[in-house]
């Protein structure tokens, strides 16, 4: 069945908090902002931003944040819109937590239950993630395989499938420095793994979003 287009922001507010596991993980952001301001120059003051991704990171390639230069009225401007923006990603993240937890709808006896990976393919908020992804991965590839200046091309896969993808920068980094092929291997399938996570979230979520009313 497709999901619909239209955009529930009372469904979303609703599977944000109305699941313990969406509740755990906002209470987590929330000791990350306070970790925020009570260290900032500490590198557990980057919390917020890796428990919000990959959303957090978009202002990465828009010419805001919160560090935009100016001072005064636009630095403070610049702040608040990001933080405005992070607790946009934490309700969406949440709100994809509440989603899985949740048990799913009953089929029709006629059709076969989706399966969970199956919400990274049946809707378009999942497929163009996806895409993202691939994208990203796949400039990567080409940077590291057959351009003679890879430079920094691995930061598009990594910002693309955050935050579990900083887990495959820390698991292919030994392999790196000895065999570089198999550094690239195994960030490249670490990516391709997190991004799948994220697809199967963002698919629930539209499932959920989209979808009909549940009724349990």
């Amino acid at each position: 069945m497709p999901i619909s287009a239209r955009f529930r922001p009372r469904r979303l507010l609703a599977l944000a908090t109305d699941s313990l596991p969406a509740r755990a993980y906002l209470g987590l952001v929330a000791l990350g902002v306070v970790v925020l301001f009570l260290a900032p120059d500490s590198p557990y003051a980057m919390a917020p931003a890796l428990l919000t991704a990959p959303l957090s990171f978009l202002p990465v390639v828009l010419p805001f944040g919160a560090g935009t230069a100016g001072g005064g009225a636009a630095e403070v401007a610049a702040a608040v819109l990001y933080g405005g923006w992070l607790l946009l990603c934490a309700l969406v993240n949440a709100a994809a937590f509440g989603a899985l937890a949740r048990r799913p709808d009953r089929a029709p006896a006629a059709r076969p239950r989706r399966t969970l990976l199956a919400a990274a393919v049946d809707n378009w908020p999942a497929r163009a993630y996806v895409a993202v992804v691939a994208a990203a991965l796949g400039t990567f590839l080409y940077a590291v395989l057959l351009s003679p200046d890879p430079g920094f091309a691995g930061i598009w896969p990594l910002i693309a499938a955050a935050p579990l993808s900083f887990l495959a920068v820390a698991v292919s980094a030994p392999a790196e420095y000895s065999l570089p092929w198999l550094g690239t291997l195994v960030f490249s399938v670490g990516v391709a793994l997190a991004g799948l996570v994220n697809a199967v979230l963002i698919g629930r979520l539209a499932r959920r979003i989209g979808g009909p009313p549940s009724r349990g």
